[in-house]
């Protein structure tokens, strides 16, 4: 499995994560709880900001990892 790969694997991941705490958010009642989640998947749509950055940076350093 090249470095592109488990890039975009682990940002499809992170992004699956971000949703699910959405949804959580979505169907509690419980404020607090649906705070927690909010701020959850706010943390989980930085982190994949993180990665996609850091994925366009080893396209560009080593051309080879780019996606197809």
């Amino acid at each position: 499995m090249t470095v592109g790969t488990q890039m975009t694997q682990a940002i499809a991941t992170v992004q699956n994560a971000a949703a699910t705490m959405k949804t959580f958010s979505l169907e509690t009642q419980d404020q607090q709880a649906k705070q927690t989640f909010e701020q959850l998947a706010t943390t989980l749509d930085n982190a994949v900001d993180s990665l996609k950055q850091r994925q366009k940076q080893v396209e560009q350093q080593e051309p080879q990892y780019k996606q197809q």
